[in-house]
């Protein structure tokens, strides 16, 4: 996908080296964008091979709404890192998704309770009740969580805009590792964008990016210039079953004509 290796040039050839809480220095550009026109294809990285299966694993516990990731190990163990021994996970971006907590004052108390709000179910609703809304966003920032927090949420708020038949998505990702995270937040926030367009009764349209910190680890450079030297192969096509969100699975995901340059081994910083 053209896009990506755009953006690991603009960053390589840009970007100033800094120091993070890993100790693994990156080189950084500041608010870094692009944009993927869907209609062209399911836009999965094809200069290496990208886990597509343990992505999709990932999207489908996000959903779920679940806080902690005993399921979601059995399939990956790409949370593994910065979960506690019981599996439990301070960022687990499907609770907010899903349970945003919401501190509500009871008029008959005068008190505060909290109120978990489903922000992908009121987007589904606002979708099919007031397409032409603005207010469709979705949020995994709850300040007092990432006050404690071994990893806030990096792709922490996105919202849907509709385009006559399509359906538009944009994040905002407060810091972007480029060689690993990006393909998979590329390949995700499509296919949540295809599933909540299908749910709708839209056609996918444009997935847009912003990454305010976007980074390359000095440990991914090589990495990185090697699948500069590869050519993007045609994109694979996403079949997803048309069923409620709620009911979708594994298996309703059907992933055809994927072909990709050899896997590139880059080490994860934590």
């Amino acid at each position: 996908m053209r896009e990506y290796l755009d953006l690991v040039d603009r960053v390589l050839t840009n970007g100033i080296r800094k120091k993070n809480r890993t100790g693994v220095d990156t080189i950084s550009c500041f608010a870094e964008h692009y944009t993927v026109d869907l209609r062209q294809g399911y836009p999965l990285v094809t200069t290496k091979k990208v886990n597509f299966k343990s992505m999709l694993h990932e999207v489908l516990w996000y959903l779920s709404g679940e806080d902690h990731i005993r399921n979601l190990r059995q399939h990956t163990k790409i949370w593994d890192a910065w979960a506690d021994a019981d599996g439990n996970l301070e960022t687990a971006y499907g609770r907010y998704w899903r349970r945003f907590p919401s501190a509500q004052i009871n008029p008959a108390t005068g008190q505060y309770e909290v109120k978990e709000i489903d922000q992908v179910g009121e987007v589904i609703r606002l979708l099919k009740t007031a397409p032409e809304s603005r207010r469709m966003v979705i949020s995994a920032w709850e300040p007092g969580n990432a006050l404690f927090s071994k990893l806030p949420p990096c792709h922490y708020t996105y919202a849907f805009n509709v385009s006559g038949e399509y359906l538009n998505c944009h994040l905002t990702q407060r810091s972007g590792d480029i060689a690993l995270g990006i393909p998979f937040n590329i390949a995700a926030y499509s296919m949540l964008t295809q599933i909540i367009a299908q749910e709708t009764g839209f056609v996918p349209g444009f997935f847009s990016h912003t990454i305010i910190d976007a980074h390359i680890y000095i440990n991914h450079i090589d990495g990185l210039k090697l699948q500069l030297t590869r050519t993007p192969k045609p994109r694979p096509t996403l079949t997803i079953a048309r069923k409620p969100i709620g009911e979708l699975r594994f298996e309703d995901f059907e992933l055809s004509g994927y072909v990709y340059d050899d896997p590139i081994k880059f080490e994860v910083a934590v």
